[in-house]
C-alpha cells in the first residue's frame, strides 16, 4: 500500500491525533528554546536574546553545591524505592483481578482502584495527613491504647516509604487497566490447550500470562525509567516544609526553590536540563535493554 493510500486510510485518526500533537510542540517543544539560559545570566528585563552569555558558569555551581547533590540523592533513593515496592503492585493486583470470574465485581474493583487516579495531590495527602497525622486515626488508637505516638506525616525518616504508598494508592489504578487490557489480548485458547496437557494453575501463569504481558511490561519499565528523575513536584512541594528540606527536596523543588525562587532563573534552567539530559539517557538504556530482551520498547530497531 502506498503512502497516499494508508494517509487516505488513517486521516480520520490522523485529525484526532492534532489536538494532542499542538498540546506537545506548545507545551514541550516550543519552550525547549529556553535551554539556552542555562548558558547565560538570564536577566527578565532583556530577554534570552540580549542576556549575558556565561557559558558553563552555572553548571561549575551547581555540581559544587551541596544542596545540590541532596536533591539528586533524594531523587535516586526515592525512584528506586517507588520501582521496587510500586511497579510490581499493578502487575499483581492485574493477575488477582484477572482470576475474578464475575465480569461485574471485575469492573467495579477495578473502577474503585483507578478513582484515586483523578484526586488531586492535595487530596491525596490530605486524605493520608487524617490516617496517619499527629491527629490522625492511627495516633488515635495508639493513644487509646497508652502507646507512644508517631506522626508518619512529619517523619524524615520513613519519608520516602510515605511518598511512595502515596503514590500507588493514587495511581496503581492507572497500571492495573493498562495490565488488564494487556492480559485482555492473550487468546483463551492457550489456557484451554496449558489445562488439557496438565498444566495448573500456576504453570499456566508462568508459562502463558507473563510472557503474553511481557511487552507491556517492558515498555512501562522504559517509560518508567525515562521518568525516573520526575518523582512528583506537587506532591513534594506540598510535604516539604513537614519533614524538611533535607528529605523531600528533589530536582524539581531544587529548581524551583533556588532557580525560580531566588529569581536566578538561569540556575535552575542549569539544574532542569541536568535532569533532562540524564532522563534521556536513562530512556534510552532502558529501550537498549528491551531490545535485548526481544521487545520493541518504545521504537523499534
Amino acid at each position: 500500500m502506498t503512502r497516499r493510500a494508508r494517509l487516505r486510510r488513517d486521516k480520520t485518526l490522523l485529525l484526532m491525533t492534532i489536538p494532542a500533537l499542538a498540546l506537545v510542540v506548545v507545551f514541550n517543544y516550543l519552550p525547549m528554546f529556553g535551554v539556552i539560559t542555562a548558558f547565560e545570566f538570564y536577566d527578565p528585563l532583556v530577554g534570552v536574546m540580549h542576556s549575558q552569555f556565561i557559558g558553563l558558569d552555572n553548571f561549575r555551581q551547581l555540581f559544587g553545591d551541596p544542596l545540590f547533590w541532596t536533591a539528586v540523592e533524594n531523587t535516586l533513593a526515592i525512584s528506586a524505592v517507588q520501582l521496587a515496592l510500586y511497579f510490581p503492585i499493578p502487575i499483581m493486583l492485574a493477575l488477582l483481578l484477572n482470576t475474578v470470574v464475575s465480569n461485574k465485581i471485575r469492573a467495579f474493583v477495578s473502577a474503585v482502584i483507578y478513582l484515586p487516579h483523578f484526586f488531586s495531590w492535595v487530596l491525596v495527602i490530605s486524605v493520608f495527613l487524617q490516617m496517619l497525622g499527629g491527629a490522625g486515626l492511627l495516633n488515635a488508637f495508639l493513644i487509646h491504647h497508652h502507646v507512644t505516638p508517631w506522626n508518619v506525616m512529619t517523619d524524615p525518616s520513613t519519608f520516602k516509604l510515605l511518598v511512595t504508598s502515596q503514590a500507588v494508592w493514587k495511581e496503581a489504578g492507572w497500571g492495573v487497566i493498562v495490565f488488564l487490557a494487556a492480559l485482555a489480548a492473550i487468546d483463551p485458547a492457550l489456557y484451554e490447550a496449558a489445562a488439557a496437557d496438565g498444566a495448573g494453575r500456576w504453570r499456566r501463569m508462568w508459562h502463558i500470562t507473563l510472557p503474553g504481558m511481557r511487552g507491556v511490561i517492558v515498555l512501562m519499565l522504559v517509560l518508567r525509567l525515562g521518568n525516573a528523575l520526575t518523582v512528583g513536584f506537587e506532591q513534594m512541594l506540598i510535604q516539604r516544609d513537614a519533614v524538611g528540606h533535607e528529605a523531600a527536596d528533589v530536582l524539581d523543588t531544587f529548581a524551583f526553590y533556588y532557580g525560580i525562587g531566588t529569581s536566578n532563573y538561569s540556575y535552575g534552567a542549569a539544574a532542569g536540563l541536568f535532569k533532562s539530559v540524564i532522563s534521556l539517557l536513562l530512556i534510552y538504556g532502558a529501550n537498549r535493554l528491551a531490545h535485548a530482551f526481544g521487545e520493541d520498547g518504545l521504537y523499534r530497531k
